[in-house]
């Protein structure tokens, strides 16, 4: 296949609606798949939020706009969202079990020339890619948040992956304005494996007394050049996400370093989850 002009993306929360966004603001033309109609509404609600934010700063006008929402179809039914689709991306929480069952659906409905990624932020892509009959076909496309603005998108390369699915996705990639930075399949692979030990690490210092967490990211920001300190940053990713992350590194290497701060386990077993829950290393 030359070129991808449809795209399935599965999931509208957080990542999934920024993921819809990217596309259909760069022409390409979007299946946003959810399971309710309340979650397609919400999901389209953030998109035209952040559009209007991004025509208040003069970032795009008020006809690339309407132009990226047309782009854009609500759909309830996945056989039929993913059925005429070229891309099909999944976005929805870091569960195998759920992306497991999603994967079989698509991989049963999607064209055979469709190409299946996922946007996991740590689980192997090889292990997903097994859920498919097409492994060859089935690539990580790991975006950052917020999307519309993050630039970076991790390109990971399954056991299987095709060398020209690859190439295809570094170059759909760059249509979208996005850096596409490809490595292989690893635990976390390269962005959250070495963020989110620097983040338990942080965690530690405030677990053994050595700092607060606001000294703690007054450190990391003004000594290292950081923007953002790791608890904020937690805070914004959600500690619950970070625990999940660091399980993965911890299971799949077997190795100490990756063990998660009992902190970080007790805040989300408190519910403390950062900005999501309005607590977690700071109050919102």
């Amino acid at each position: 296949m030359s070129e991808i002009k449809n795209i399935a993306v599965i999931g509208g929360g957080t990542m999934g609606n920024g993921i819809c966004h990217v596309f259909a603001m760069n022409g390409f033309n979007v299946q946003l798949v959810e399971t309710k109609q309340e979650f397609a509404d919400r999901a389209m609600s953030t998109i035209e939020k952040n559009l209007d934010r991004m025509v208040k700063k003069e970032k795009i006008s008020s006809d690339e706009k309407d132009a990226t929402l047309e782009h854009i179809n609500p759909n309830l039914d996945l056989p039929k969202a993913v059925s005429n689709a070229d891309l099909i991306v999944e976005a929805v929480p870091e569960v195998y079990d759920l992306k497991k069952k999603i994967f079989e659906q698509v991989d049963e409905h999607a064209p055979d020339h469709a190409v299946i990624a996922s946007n996991t932020s740590s689980i192997s892509i090889t292990k997903l890619a097994a859920c498919t009959d097409r492994p060859e076909k089935f690539i990580g496309m790991h975006f950052f948040n917020p999307v519309p603005v993050m630039k970076l998108v991790e390109v990971i390369n399954g056991l299987e992956t095709d060398e020209s699915v690859t190439e295809l996705i570094m170059e759909t990639t760059k249509k979208l304005g996005k850096v596409a930075v490809p490595a292989n399949d690893s635990p976390g692979f390269v962005s959250n494996r070495v963020l989110m030990p620097m983040i338990n690490e942080a965690i530690f210092c405030v677990y053994e007394g050595v700092a607060t967490a606001e000294n703690v990211d007054e450190v990391m920001k003004l000594g290292m050049a950081h923007p953002m300190g790791p608890l904020r940053l937690a805070d914004f990713i959600g500690l619950d996400v970070c625990l999940d992350i660091l399980d993965v590194l911890y299971e799949g290497f077997k190795d100490p370093k990756y063990r998660p701060c009992p902190l970080l386990v007790k805040m989300v077993d408190a519910g403390k989850l950062g900005d999501k829950t309005g607590e977690g290393f700071y109050k919102r």
